[in-house]
């Protein structure tokens, strides 16, 4: 009971549950922001319930064990979302040297305000990241993501703090031109971590034919396949619209990842440790064609 409640669940309580319990603490504090000091406290809600869910049905069992990882990706879940929230609190700041209202539809619901902005937010993210696995300077940022040995919610989190940098201006400017509200910008941090748990997920959940359309962990395992050629797929954030438009989306339901697939061909000997993984970019090592293919696999 608790496996099925889990396998069809878990998605619809993170995106639908979480987002909409944000949307309305936000909608009801509107006129004093309290209802955004609730947000982090939310985001430790989702993280809970996603390490939860990883033990009560695992995709991979071994990934629930930490490989000596644990204490550099909470590192950098901590770093990470500690500059997300700088960032959202210099948006008055930055509102203000943009000249202008902007034409953002602030007339429309909360709810679809956020939709609005994620929309745009994961073209632009979505974009730099396809970019990040075809020019070296940004694959260099972008490759200590790729340097995971195992699947689970706080990979998410586990990116260069510069490389996450360049992904939210690219997803955010266009917004902070046309307009984009406070509320709006913290309700669309929020969703970006709960989206970033559900796609790094070690939990063995189903969304049916919607994996087609939203960027979900059963699509992203097969970005981070260690192959270049193999592993150049499936980018989107929030949705897989861009791969499908980008011809990156792939997809192949007898596929089973192990540990043996994840990581990258071409640096079997990046750096573990967090101050080594946040320095290795500038050394220029490594070289994302290296280990392209996939050896063939034995009928």
């Amino acid at each position: 009971m608790i496996e099925t409640l889990v396998r069809y669940g878990y998605v619809p309580f993170m995106l639908l549950g979480v987002n909409g319990a944000a949307i309305a603490l936000v909608s009801r504090g509107a006129a004093d922001g309290a209802g955004k000091a609730w947000l982090p406290a939310l985001l430790a809600v989702a993280v809970a319930c996603s390490f939860a869910a990883e033990r009560l049905l695992p995709y991979q069992a071994a990934w629930n064990t930490s490989l000596g990882d644990g204490r550099r990706d909470t590192a950098h879940a901590a770093v990470n979302e500690t500059l997300t929230l700088g960032s959202v609190a210099a948006l008055p700041l930055l509102a203000a040297l943009i000249p202008g209202r902007g034409a953002w539809p602030d007339g429309w619901p909360l709810a679809l305000q956020v939709l609005l902005a994620i929309i745009v937010a994961d073209a632009g993210i979505t974009l730099v990241h396809y970019a990040s696995h075809r020019t070296g300077w940004l694959w260099r940022l972008h490759a200590v993501h790729h340097s995971v040995r195992r699947c689970y919610g706080f990979n998410g989190l586990m990116k260069h703090p510069l490389h996450q940098a360049l992904e939210t201006t690219a997803g955010v400017t266009p917004l902070l031109l046309a307009g984009l509200p406070l509320d709006v910008a913290c309700l669309l941090a929020l969703a970006v971590a709960v989206q970033l748990l559900l796609q790094h997920s070690n939990v063995d959940y189903r969304v049916g034919a919607l994996k087609q359309l939203l960027a979900l962990n059963e699509g992203h395992r097969f970005h981070h396949l260690r192959w270049a050629a193999t592993g150049d797929v499936n980018f989107g954030l929030f949705t897989l619209v861009w791969d499908h438009a980008l011809g990156t989306y792939s997809h192949d339901p007898a596929r089973r990842f192990t540990t043996g697939d994840l990581g990258m061909a071409a640096r079997p000997d990046y750096p573990d440790a967090y101050l080594d993984q946040l320095t290795e970019p500038f050394r220029r090592r490594g070289d994302r064609s290296a280990g392209a293919q996939e050896p063939v696999r034995n009928a």
